[in-house]
């Protein structure tokens, strides 16, 4: 069982959060807070797998609410929330030392997702955002350098539709949205996604987008 701290100033979203993750079989929601202050005690003393984190509240914020956190309690993962989508606040609360970074507009599949990802030690960053960060982080290496990279060896294995997907994971589309586009089948763009990063050699999402940059698949801002 994942035991989760919610926090957040609305008691009405944390509410709607507290349903969407108790009608989990493997997700237990064990408190409430409703500012940052309340979080850091809550999470001393309930010692929770995983806190899902607002970001903007009055007084202590999300931000230094999840340094405390992680800083005196290693074992927590933060799931960092915002409505505000700005890459600052995505750097700031993963510099903060959150496990992930999502929209409150998600859906509920995608939050119970995240919660089970940070849980598992991975980072959970919704893919549009994604896609910002490592377009900046790769222009900023390309201006770096004076020697276009060298593609992986594993991109010419890659079939035309691994490639196509590929191509889409990079623009931000998550599989759900990549199925639709293709008019596939979520299972079939899963099994494809787990055979083109095997070819590729990357781990997960955010590894395969720098692959796509860096391999000039798509430019940053495309």
């Amino acid at each position: 069982m994942i035991t989760v701290l919610l926090v957040d100033d609305h008691a009405l979203v944390r509410m709607g959060f507290r349903l969407m993750l108790d009608a989990q079989p493997d997700l237990s929601v064990v408190g409430e807070a409703g500012d940052g202050a309340e979080a850091v005690e809550l999470s001393r003393r309930l010692r929770p797998d995983v806190v899902v984190m607002d970001l903007h509240m009055p007084g202590l914020d999300g931000v230094r609410a999840t340094e405390l956190i992680t800083a005196e309690l290693p074992a927590v993962r933060v799931l960092a929330l915002s409505t505000f989508d700005l890459d600052e606040n995505v750097v700031a609360a993963l510099r903060a030392g959150a496990g992930g970074f999502l929209p409150k507009d998600i859906s509920p599949e995608e939050l119970v997702e995240g919660v089970r990802v940070v849980h598992r030690g991975e980072s959970a960053v919704a893919p549009r955002l994604l896609t910002r960060l490592i377009g900046t982080f790769v222009r900023a290496s390309r201006q770096r350098r004076s020697s276009p990279p060298t593609p992986p060896a594993g991109l010419a294995a890659l079939t035309e539709r691994e490639r196509e997907i590929l191509e889409l994971i990079a623009r931000g589309r998550s599989n759900g949205e990549i199925a639709g586009e293709l008019g596939v089948s979520s299972s079939t763009v899963k099994n494809h996604v787990t055979n083109l990063f095997a070819k590729i050699d990357v781990r997960d999402r955010a590894q395969a987008v720098i692959v796509a940059y860096e391999a000039g698949l798509i430019t940053p801002g495309e």
